[in-house]
């Protein structure tokens, strides 16, 4: 089994190839309809369908879930919010440092949640203001 620490409770995914929905809503005390709802919402999220068209989740998409579940719930980011910080995460994998960046530098740029929780914020306030200006 894998340990993925979720900041309360970690979460123990059985050593499987494949998750059926309701074994993943088990796992990670979700409803079904939570985790069709998210599929739609994080496209980095996207299980396999089998041939009877059921949703199969391999161990990333449960480790997936995981994160986007401690994004949420426990760390209390909006949908728009994580999807930035799980899109910004996939960018920083992909792309390499900047060359003349030290590597000091480039570990405390990525260490640092400051900036996606800036970037949270910041929707946020323009969402309050959207709502207060539509109020006059």
């Amino acid at each position: 089994m894998t340990r993925v620490a979720a900041m309360p409770d970690p979460v123990e995914i059985p050593n499987k190839l494949y998750f059926r929905i309701g074994e993943v809503c088990r796992l990670l005390k979700l409803e079904p309809y939570v985790l069709r709802f998210w599929e739609s919402e994080f496209p980095s999220l996207s299980p396999a369908k089998g041939a009877n068209g059921r949703r199969m989740y391999r161990r990333k998409d449960v480790e997936m879930v995981v994160t986007i579940k401690d994004l949420l719930y426990d760390r209390g980011y909006t949908i728009a919010g994580a999807r930035k910080v799980l899109s910004s995460r996939r960018e920083s994998t992909v792309e390499p440092a900047p060359s003349n960046a030290s590597t000091a530098e480039t570990q405390a740029r990525q260490a640092s949640p400051l900036p996606e929780k800036l970037d949270q914020v910041k929707l946020e306030l323009r969402d309050i203001l959207t709502i207060l200006n539509r109020g006059c």
